[in-house]
């Protein structure tokens, strides 16, 4: 039950986040504030489903949930900060989806398609650093957070 829990809530997640940069009702900064928001709340929700038989991994998730909690709430309520970290935040939001890709690797291992959640980590993260040097433009890179959602959301329905 809570491996479909949370393979739906990464599913709508990245639906979320993949139809509003498409309606244009938000801006770069809530884009990437509800995106590290969203991942923020997904890591959460697994650390805590986790932790009764793989308290390393828990913790790993559970503490880079907060971290991005944390970033989100001050990019949400300090827009300014946005323009402090826009030189660095494209290459910031690439390598969360790497750490987070290679943490899905390490609490995954067991599962039949925990690996290939971590590999669409990595890949979209080094994806969305080099697409956003080249390209920058926020629907598309919202897009492939969307997209990282959906697949390992999709993988751990498969997997349970």
């Amino acid at each position: 039950m809570k491996t479909k829990f949370i393979s739906l809530l990464a599913i709508i997640f990245g639906l979320i986040i993949i139809i509003f940069p498409i309606m244009g009702f938000i801006g770069v900064n809530a884009l990437i504030s509800l995106s590290v928001l969203l991942i923020s709340i997904y890591l959460l929700v697994i650390g805590v489903s986790i932790i009764d038989y793989n308290k390393s991994g828990a913790v790993l998730d559970l503490t880079l949930g907060i971290v991005l909690l944390i970033l989100s709430i001050c990019l949400i309520f300090n827009p300014s900060l946005i323009g402090f970290l826009a030189q660095i935040s494209l290459y910031l939001a690439g390598i969360m989806l790497i750490v987070v890709g290679l943490v899905s690797l390490i609490n995954n291992r067991q599962s039949r398609y925990g690996f290939y959640i971590g590999i669409a980590g990595v890949v979209l993260g080094l994806l969305y650093i080099i697409i956003g040097t080249y390209i920058s433009n926020p629907l598309v890179l919202g897009t492939l957070i969307g997209l990282w959602l959906i697949v390992s959301g999709v993988l751990k329905l498969m997997d349970g």
